[in-house]
């Protein structure tokens, strides 16, 4: 039984291919296009994945897309009579109503075959219960809570239920315009944030600042008696004004979200090129308080529903690492799991495992316990890409090139770490990573002046030994897709500074000897000659995705100031 799920024509277009139940591989299209939440139809990810699976388009059982145009037909209808959306948002929707309605033409245009030729049956799936089985699917749980939450995505914005074994009961939804995704969206546009994605950058920033206007957000923000919230539409632009969004390929963009009566309250919006204020660091921390405690809301109601206590997130908002870190402190849930691809791409996943599950009848069989799901690349395709470029490299095994690579971080040197099977979502964890000391605390100057090139703010994550989180953080719950942020403990704050924000936290990556063997065994061969088991782990890459390819990693680290670059067991240096 092959399955295909696609996103196509929204936000990180991507692509997965499942056989008899078990992932075969799931891979964004950005990482072919070279460009950011590349949006489209994936064409790249989607032969990837037939090339993985070792079969033709013509062997796929079933295909879908994570989108349903006949979802709430009715709202639809009813928004449109009562807001008279501009006449290019009308001839955008209809244009992507199109498309993904008739995914199987698309399909054949872009493979060039002729659909009476597939065996394939075609599904449509809601957004939102794509990521619902995003989630719970491949999740450890038997029975689960799960909350999606994210922009908009069918007409909605939240939706909540339960999974109970092979299927998911969706209890109820929030539905557009009323949406936590794009206030959070607007806010960052206004304080200058203003690309696609840019959302993660005022999570980072708001540390900086104090949440003294909380109770201006909340204006905007109606918190509900039934834990559920709306939003204000006067203060949003994208109801009167129709709000532009570009999904046909290339880097998607959203118009201004913002309107007139928000910019009144806030005063005017901050341009990119502007310094960033304390004003402006205080509205990012007051954004992240009422995001929390509308989401905290919904989560503490789900429990009181479901009386589950363990609890799958899915969607944009599921990204929020910072509300993520405080959900089992601070509720009855006592286990989570979020799979690493939260936001839109990880919807083709959820579309193969809805399929397969909630249509079909299959038992559940697969759980995601790693991200490494991408392409991978022999020895000698490394060697003839090495061998393109007058470079010196030379050969290590496993055991001498682990210690040989640890020591060179030990001594300052920032590394350049490329191994195996390519992540999928948007953390790397620590098969494209660069690698440095997280005990440097000029680390993170050297590393944003020298290769990363982004705002000074924005934190590096640490990557633990998963043995020893509780020795260094103030939670010792495991987080192998860098989803959440913990404390780190006061009294290892001066032994890990180059990994620890300005407000004490950190977003780490605990690391398995049985998940990534290789990994470990760098991060243990740095503690045995330091003492520390932290390294400092970012994204391989140069305000660009993340690297796949071989060739990206030498061209990245060509025109950088990395000191080592390591593809597999060979090694570059300067």
């Amino acid at each position: 039984m092959n399955i295909l799920g696609i996103n196509a024509y929204h936000g990180g277009a991507s692509a997965c291919l499942i056989q008899d139940g078990e992932l075969i591989s799931a891979v964004e299209e950005e990482r072919f296009e070279r460009i950011k939440y590349w949006a489209g139809f994936p064409i790249n990810a989607i032969q990837h994945c037939l090339k993985e699976g070792k079969i033709s388009i013509y062997d796929v059982d079933h295909v879908g897309i994570s989108r349903d145009p006949n979802a709430n037909l009715l709202r639809k209808a009813r928004f449109a009579v009562q807001s008279r959306p501009s006449p290019k948002l009308l001839y955008d929707r209809l244009r992507n109503r199109r498309v993904v309605g008739n995914i199987s033409t698309v399909l054949c245009d872009y493979l060039q075959i002729n659909k009476r030729d597939l065996k394939a049956s075609f599904h449509n799936v809601e957004h939102h219960r794509a990521h619902m089985a995003s989630t719970f699917f491949v999740s450890p749980y038997e029975n689960a809570s799960i909350l999606s939450i994210d922009g908009m995505g069918d007409f909605t914005s939240t939706m909540w239920g339960r999974g109970l074994g092979n299927k998911i009961i969706v209890d109820d939804a929030i539905h557009f315009p009323h949406s936590l995704g794009i206030l959070y969206t607007a806010v960052s546009q206004w304080l200058g944030f203003s690309e696609y994605g840019d959302e993660g950058k005022v999570m980072g920033l708001a540390p900086y600042g104090s949440p003294r206007y909380v109770d201006k957000l909340l204006k905007i923000l109606l918190l509900q008696s039934d834990k559920t919230f709306l939003i204000d539409q006067s203060y949003l632009s994208y109801r009167a004004e129709g709000g532009t969004m570009t999904w046909y390929g290339g880097k998607p963009r959203i118009g201004k979200l913002f309107s007139d009566k928000f910019q009144k309250l806030f005063g005017d919006p901050r341009l990119s090129n502007q310094e960033i204020t304390s004003y402006h660091e205080d509205i990012a921390a007051s954004l992240q308080v009422v995001t929390e405690l509308a989401e905290m809301s919904l989560v503490k109601k789900l429990y009181e529903d479901t009386g589950i206590d363990k609890l799958c997130l899915s969607g944009g908002v599921a990204l929020n690492s910072v509300f993520n870190g405080k959900i089992l402190p601070e509720t009855e849930f006592n286990d989570i799991y979020i799979q690493p691809a939260a936001s839109d791409s990880g919807t083709a996943l959820g579309v193969c495992y809805y399929i397969y599950h909630q249509i079909l009848g299959y038992p559940r069989k697969y759980n995601m316990t790693n991200a490494y799901t991408g392409p991978s690349f022999s020895n000698s395709y490394v060697e003839s890409a090495l061998n393109k470029h007058t470079i010196h490299y030379s050969t290590y095994d496993s055991e001498s090139l682990v210690k040989e690579i640890s020591k060179s971080i030990a001594d300052g040197k920032v590394i350049g770490w490329f191994q195996g099977r390519m992540e999928w979502g948007p953390r790397a964890l620590g098969n494209r990573s660069i690698i440095a000391d997280s005990r440097n605390s000029k680390m993170r100057d050297i590393l944003n002046s020298r290769i990363k090139h982004r705002e000074k703010f924005r934190p590096f994550a640490p990557a633990i030994m998963d043995e020893h989180t509780g020795d260094y953080f103030d939670q010792s719950y495991p987080d192998p897709f860098m989803l959440k942020v913990y404390g780190v403990l006061p009294d290892k704050q001066e032994v890990i500074p180059a990994v620890t924000h300005v407000d004490g936290s950190g977003r780490l990556q605990t690391v398995a000897q049985q998940v990534s063997p290789l990994y470990w065994e760098l991060i243990n061969s740095f503690y045995e000659r330091t003492g520390v088991p932290v390294v400092l782990n970012t994204s391989f890459n140069e305000n660009e995705p993340i690297v796949c390819k071989p060739e990206e990693a030498i061209a990245c680290f060509l025109r950088t100031k990395m000191d080592v670059l390591v593809i597999g067991n060979y090694v570059v240096t300067r």
